[in-house]
């Protein structure tokens, strides 16, 4: 392919893509010493920051507080006429959103990243163009690329979104209207996610999931416990079921929903949120004119991020599951200094793969949910003989004086050798909690180092200790 008389302009690394994965790799990479460049079609922070994990958390933070606000009386306080402002606390939402946008641009700027605001296209090997609005703006060069391109919302021929009364979470994240119904499609993290948030201010809230229980990822007891809990809270959850169509009317949607048994129902809401998973963003930057392999959407890469073409790289959402910023920027982290080990940068000594079943997970539903590792029926699908243990927050001084007594911890342990396979929990602040499990696996850490570590008293993270105790019969306040 012939080049435009724009000059090449050439680098060490060039990162397409500035979401949670791009803009850590090079930050990392420009921390090691090498030219930097960041192309970014839309907002740095990508996704997760200006339309995902950070904005979402302040609408459901929003909620939560609003859910106090009402409950005031549980703890001796007097609140009168409580009510919600939805302009302001998306609002609120977006400014959020808009000061981290702000804080990453200043970042590029501290390490001295140059940063290209138009959409990507890898033309061959170490060679990457760029165009805004449908002209070229630059070609840049290096012997390195990583792609973190990330992914999109997943939509199917009959649940495509409008914006208007069939939302995709970008749509559900800036609201014009409070539904009365709402009915969303997937009990995934993001679905749950919202349908916590609008059933906290009032909507009407339906859940369809086509698997026989709610955040099927999680361990069942985990999802039995929230599938209870979100059916106290007013929530219709109906379970082995798939809408098969979306009919738009006036200021409504007619959705059909078809049971495991082939019964059908219709559903009039205000709104649907479609929230059945995410696509790669893999179209248009390259890949099939090079030969790039994917599968199903996403690029095939191997433990250390290398693609099929030398010196491209991938990581991210755009590479597979788990789709998690937190995955994102630690591919990052570990690709940048791969790259600089590669060139000679003797810094990097202590250089190993990404563990993806270290990777905690987290719903900021109210109870929130959080695990990492194996659940207990994957364990023994696996071949390990188990120990599990469980402990409620009710029995926990600190949830009970929080006024926070519905979760428990579940802790899952190889009976053999002690070795901590997986934990999972649902209750306040285990978002928070997770990544204390989390370093004991990467620690490699069994239940002998778990059960003689201090935990501090009174928190709500003494129900992990207890937990572990109870694995293996020395609970003491069950």
């Amino acid at each position: 392919m012939a080049l435009s008389k724009i000059s090449v302009e050439k680098y060490d690394l060039i990162v397409l893509g500035g979401g949670p994965g791009g803009y850590v790799a090079a930050i990392r990479g420009a921390q090691l010493g090498m030219k930097v460049a960041v192309v970014e079609r839309e907002l740095l922070g990508g996704i997760c920051l200006n339309w995902g994990c950070i904005p979402t958390k302040a609408l459901l933070r929003s909620a939560e507080v609003f859910h106090n606000m009402k409950h005031a009386a549980d703890y001796g306080l007097i609140a009168q006429r409580i009510d919600f402002d939805l302009d302001a606390v998306v609002k609120r939402s977006r400014g959020v959103a808009a000061q981290l946008n702000a804080g990453i641009i200043g970042l590029m700027k501290k390490n001295k990243i140059k940063v290209y605001m138009g959409e990507g296209r890898l033309l061959k090997k170490g060679l990457l163009t760029v165009e805004k609005d449908g002209s070229k703006i630059a070609d840049l060069a290096a012997d390195d690329i990583i792609i973190a391109t990330g992914a999109r919302a997943r939509e199917l021929p009959h649940l495509k979104a409008d914006g208007k009364l069939i939302w995709t979470y970008r749509h559900a994240l800036t609201p014009n209207v409070m539904p009365k119904k709402l009915l969303v499609i997937g009990s995934g993290a993001i679905g749950i996610e919202f349908a916590s948030f609008f059933n906290e201010l009032g909507s009407n809230v339906t859940v369809v999931e086509m698997m026989d229980r709610v955040t099927p990822v999680e361990d069942h007891d985990i999802s039995a416990f929230a599938l209870k809990s979100f059916k106290k809270q007013g929530m219709n959850i109906m379970l082995n079921s798939s809408v098969t169509k979306l009919q738009s009317k006036a200021d409504s949607v007619i959705c059909t929903v078809e049971s495991k048994d082939g019964k059908l129902q219709n559903i009039e809401v205000d709104r649907v949120i479609v929230a059945i998973g995410i696509q790669a963003n893999s179209e248009n930057i390259g890949l099939e004119e090079n030969n790039i392999k994917t599968d199903r959407g996403h690029v095939v890469t191997d433990e250390w991020g290398h693609t099929s073409m030398k010196g491209v790289h991938a990581i991210g959402d755009l590479t597979g599951a788990p789709w998690l910023a937190h995955k994102a920027s630690h591919e990052g982290v570990i690709i940048a200094e791969k790259i600089a080990r590669d060139k000679g940068n003797k810094a990097v000594i202590d250089l190993h793969p990404l563990n993806k079943g270290n990777i905690p997970g987290c719903t900021y539903c109210r109870p929130q949910i959080a695990s990492v590792g194996m659940t207990e029926r994957a364990a023994i699908e696996k071949g390990f003989k188990i120990k599990a243990g469980k402990f409620p927050f009710i029995a926990n001084g600190k949830a009970i004086a929080l006024g926070e007594t519905e979760g428990m911890v579940k802790t899952v342990f190889c009976a053999k050798t002690g070795e901590l396979l997986g934990a999972h929990m649902i209750g306040a602040e285990v978002t928070e909690m997770i990544s204390t499990y989390a370093l004991a696996r990467t620690l490699e850490t069994t239940e002998a180092e778990l059960i003689h570590t201090v935990f501090a008293h009174p928190t709500l993270s003494e129900t992990m200790h207890e937990s572990v105790l109870d694995a293996f019969g020395k609970a003491i306040h069950i």
